[in-house]
């Protein structure tokens, strides 16, 4: 149970279960069914996507030979081509050349990386993350961004309400002390947003950029849990109790153009959460860091399109290869299940990781009420053995097309939470993305549909009533 801190508020604080029917009179007003992709008409696989560069748009010709370049670096396909042109369509975000993307594995790598990148900021650290915890590691965290504020950087945080109710308020306070600009994403307490509090709302995005030329995100928060070295967690199975490791997880770090974008996503958020206007230096001009195309794309509620659902829905219904997908909280809907399902009916290699022990047990089970369709279809399931909790959200696909981000492939994430993906474009990312998955599956057991449905009857009753009440979760 998470410890309610009394200056959270006097409703948060008094009334827990009062909040609770709020949020799920709150997702039934607000949740609404992603729209489809024939929605948005016929994409022409031969135009020319909008690519950013350094200095601005390239060409129309330039655009296509970066484009052909990268379809011959794969098995030849219009995958890239049909899956650019939706999302730009819908999202109005171009893709951008000249960046470089570097792969961070578990928690220890990604803390390593974002505390090298902040010890080393000149200017500005504009820092948004679902849950920083008063602990070992975020204790590091507040250190390093005190001190940077000492040194004359301009440090702002935003930290989700629900995700940090477990952290004192003193331990913003401290940072709010020594100069760090906080503000508090959604406050539970609907005194302090009035007649805008939507409890289901959250920012659950994880988002570092630094001096404007460096970004982390993926699905990596700031806590113990992420922490292999200094953290064990006790978890049931049974009347048993045995020592787990920390929570698997992937960051990615990016530098280059693209970084503008990141950018511009925690300006929009930091707006809305009334923080002051940034410095003018918070936008610096990028330079090319690498090779590697990519895309930024972050979704909000209440806008008529969810980014980050038809980015995957669109993904899985274009590919032509493989689908390689890894995620904590999986409860597809029915356009989905169709993408998965006609993608694995075409002889695509279709292997999703889910995990094998979860901290949510409704929502594993509502995922797994799916198991059986996606397998009769010629999905490959796996789940991660007990020596982890699974809690990666990415994907590659055909070889090229790879995501890393926050969102997670349930209802809450993709209506009703605000979050990003980056979207890399590159044979040699998705090589180091297809080795980690490969990775993943040494650590898994594969199911098996005759063995599955042997499962016990209470299972079975599990699942039914998890997938009706899934999209409160």
């Amino acid at each position: 149970m998470m410890k309610m801190h009394p200056r959270r508020g006097l409703v948060a604080a008094l009334i827990p279960p009062v909040l609770c029917a709020v949020a799920v009179l709150a997702s039934l007003v607000h949740c609404a069914s992603p729209r489809r992709i024939q929605d948005y008409g016929y994409i022409n696989p031969k135009a020319s996507p909008i690519i950013l560069g350094p200095q601005g748009q390239l060409s129309p010709a330039t655009s296509r030979a970066i484009m052909a370049r990268l379809n011959g670096q794969v098995e030849p396909t219009d995958f890239l081509q049909r899956q650019v042109l939706l999302m730009e369509a819908m999202s109005g975000k171009p893709l951008v050349t000249g960046n470089k993307a570097t792969l961070l594995i578990d928690g220890p790598a990604t803390y390593l990386a974002m505390l090298e990148a902040i010890q080393a900021a000149r200017s500005t650290i504009h820092f948004e993350s679902y849950i920083f915890e008063d602990d070992v590691v975020g204790r590091r965290f507040a250190e390093a961004l005190l001190a940077k504020q000492a040194e004359g950087v301009q440090v702002e945080l935003i930290y989700d309400s629900v995700g940090c109710l477990s952290t004192p308020a003193a331990f913003f306070q401290k940072l709010r002390d020594g100069g760090v600009q906080v503000r508090e994403f959604n406050p539970v307490n609907p005194a302090r947003r009035g007649w805008k509090w939507r409890l289901d709302q959250r920012d659950h995005r994880k988002l570092l950029v630094v001096d404007g030329a460096v970004a982390f995100t993926g699905g990596v928060n700031i806590s113990n849990l992420y922490s292999s070295i200094i953290y064990r967690r006790k978890v049931k199975h049974g009347r048993s109790e045995t020592q787990q490791h920390a929570w698997r997880d992937t960051d990615v770090q990016i530098e280059g153009p693209v970084v503008a974008e990141f950018q511009k996503l925690f300006q929009e958020t930091w707006a809305t959460v009334g923080g002051p206007v940034s410095r003018e230096d918070a936008l610096p001009s990028l330079k090319p860091a690498g090779a590697d195309l990519m895309q930024v794309l972050g979704s909000t509620p209440g806008r008529d399109n969810r980014f980050t659902y038809m980015m995957y829905v669109s993904a899985f219904a274009y590919a032509k290869a493989s689908i390689h997908l890894t995620t904590p909280y999986f409860v597809p809907d029915a356009q989905m299940l169709d993408a998965l399902r006609h993608a694995a009916e075409r002889g695509l290699d279709v292997t999703i990781i889910l995990p094998g022990t979860s901290d949510s047990a409704l929502l594993s089970s509502a995922g797994r009420a799916s198991y059986t369709f996606l397998m009769k279809s010629g999905v490959k399931l796996y789940e991660r053995r007990h020596d982890s909790m699974l809690h990666a959200k990415t994907a590659v696909i055909d070889h090229v097309w790879s995501t890393v981000g926050s969102s997670n492939m349930d209802p809450l994430s993709f209506l009703n939470n605000d979050e990003v993906n980056a979207v890399i474009l590159s044979p040699d990312f998705a090589d180091k993305m297809e080795a980690m998955f490969q990775e993943d599956l040494n650590q898994s057991t594969q199911i098996q549909i005759e063995t599955w449905n042997k499962r016990p009857i209470k299972e079975w009753v599990k699942e039914w009533f998890a997938t009706r009440v899934s999209g409160w979760l």
